[in-house]
């Protein structure tokens, strides 16, 4: 297979913002279209590498493309699926559109899916039309360009947590899933947030 450096996998949920999307795609992306993501492979203007899904949502193509078509009853969603096979083909980078937005049911497992890339040592970013979404373990920084950033708990608590640069600093706070207080937080303009973790990850929210 031709080397890429990352992969893009394309869900079905609704987008608005093409162009915002675009901007996160690079020359060398390898493309996953899932299932009804196929519906935005016009606007952005790549064509699939690899299509994955069970067709209950969208007809299935008749091409040349590599495709493999899933049963409709099983255990991984299509994007779910999707994952594991680009990590089976050695990909350890990853951008998700087209993933979140929409059904709150998928929106939850997709996002939770960049908690296991993490787990299992990849970068992973979710883009939408309304943020930025990646796990964090250790360092971050956000750019006051960002209007508003959260951070949230969801693979249980992260404790050692530290904001600078931010309208609400923290020091050496605890966040569990339990107690989501730090949300919505805001960068003082001209400066760059710093977040540092000391044990477990945290879901690092930047929305435009």
């Amino acid at each position: 297979m031709e080397a890429f450096a990352r992969c893009v996998i394309v869900g079905g949920a609704p987008i608005d913002n093409y162009e915002r999307i675009k901007s996160h795609f690079k020359n060398d992306d390898y493309f996953i279209y899932c299932d009804c993501g196929l519906k935005h492979e016009e606007e952005f203007g790549r064509e699939a590498d690899l299509i994955i899904g069970d067709f209950d949502s969208y007809d299935r193509p008749s091409r040349d493309t590599e495709m493999i078509v899933l049963p409709r009853v099983k255990d991984d969603t299509d994007t779910s699926f999707a994952v594991k096979e680009a990590l089976k083909r050695d990909f350890k980078d990853f951008l998700l559109v087209g993933a979140s937005g929409a059904r709150f049911d998928h929106s939850f497992v997709n996002i939770s899916l960049l908690l296991y890339l993490k787990e299992k040592g990849c970068k992973a970013i979710l883009a939408d039309d309304y943020s930025v979404m990646e796990m964090i373990n250790d360092k971050a920084e956000v750019e006051d360009k960002w209007p508003f950033f959260s951070l949230l708990a969801i693979g249980g608590p992260a404790k050692g947590v530290n904001i600078s640069g931010s309208k609400f600093p923290l020091n050496n706070g605890i966040i569990t899933p339990e107690d989501q207080y730090a949300t919505s937080n805001e960068v003082i303009p001209g400066e760059t947030a710093k977040i540092s973790v000391s044990s477990g990850m945290l879901l690092l929210i930047k929305d435009y």
